[in-house]
């Protein structure tokens, strides 16, 4: 298996060996969970715990506070919640790795070395990232249409949020509301009983859709941006009216599909591969 290997579309989880590590974007670099980097460098039950002794045992023997190598961010927990936890970025990573006896060490130093140089790449030229990403999708056994209407999706997506975030809504539980009824007025179903419906936990619904699921999707959400615009909405009240009248029109679409074709939209298929997924660690730092 490969050492490198994003575990969303949005580059928040990544994996080392069979390890996710959580990070963030913060002051222009990429900050690591340092409890992920604990579990992969030393596969202990309680990395938490194992954190917590290593700092006791260093500010003990060397009188080096390791906690000041490190940033309280907010990384998403098993939960779905977001939580304050400690972050180190890519310099503050090697020190603290010097602590650790383990034989991964040294490939741990050349991955996350590789990791923070792709992403400078990526700053640099964009379409790096999605080159990675449509690699990414290959890898899991998509088919070549599917990446493509994906990632259009994701473009689609990100013009939305950007809208939004222009008029007023920035908060991320707005976000999610105005989501839920986009997808209300499309397919009928929440994002949460569109999950439950195909048998997901927490994984990405969109990595699960099919293509005509993904198809009406963006048509949901092109039409919110769209409405948005023109009716000059502000606020989540007025965006939240924006996106009724958005998923309307994609949900009128897929029913006169349903209605011509025979065949419903809405379906519990889904893309999950029969090899184990990489789990995000069960609580908060």
């Amino acid at each position: 298996m490969s050492e490198q290997l994003p575990a969303d579309t949005q580059g928040r989880l990544i994996v080392f060996g069979a390890k996710v590590i959580r990070r963030t974007w913060h002051e222009d670099q990429w900050y690591f969970s340092i409890v992920d980097i604990v579990a992969a460098l030393t596969d202990s039950d309680n990395p938490r715990n194992y954190w917590s002794m290593l700092k006791a045992r260093e500010r003990k023997q060397s009188k080096v506070e390791l906690s000041t190598f490190c940033v309280q961010l907010k990384l998403t927990s098993s939960d779905g919640k977001t939580y304050k936890s400690d972050c180190v970025n890519t310099e503050a990573a090697f020190r603290i790795i010097q602590s650790i006896p383990s034989p991964k060490a040294e490939p741990f130093k050349r991955w996350l070395a590789d990791v923070g140089y792709q992403r400078v790449q990526e700053i640099e030229n964009p379409e790096l990232a999605q080159q990675r990403m449509r690699q990414l999708y290959k890898d899991k056994g998509y088919p070549d249409d599917w990446i493509e209407k994906r990632i259009r999706g994701i473009a689609v997506r990100d013009e939305l949020t950007s809208e939004w975030q222009q008029r007023g809504v920035t908060e991320q539980k707005d976000f999610a509301i105005l989501t839920a009824e986009i997808s209300k007025a499309t397919f009928g179903l929440t994002p949460s009983a569109y999950q439950k419906l195909k048998g997901l936990k927490r994984e990405n619904l969109r990595d699960h859709m099919t293509d005509l699921e993904l198809i009406f999707t963006m048509l949901g959400e092109a039409a919110t941006t769209e409405i948005a615009r023109n009716k000059d909405a502000q606020g989540v009240k007025q965006n939240k009216r924006a996106a009724r009248a958005g998923g309307s029109v994609a949900g009128n679409a897929r029913r006169q599909l349903e209605a011509k074709s025979g065949r419903k939209v809405i379906t519990r298929a889904n893309y999950l591969t029969q090899k184990p997924r990489p789990q995000l660690p069960p609580s908060s730092d």
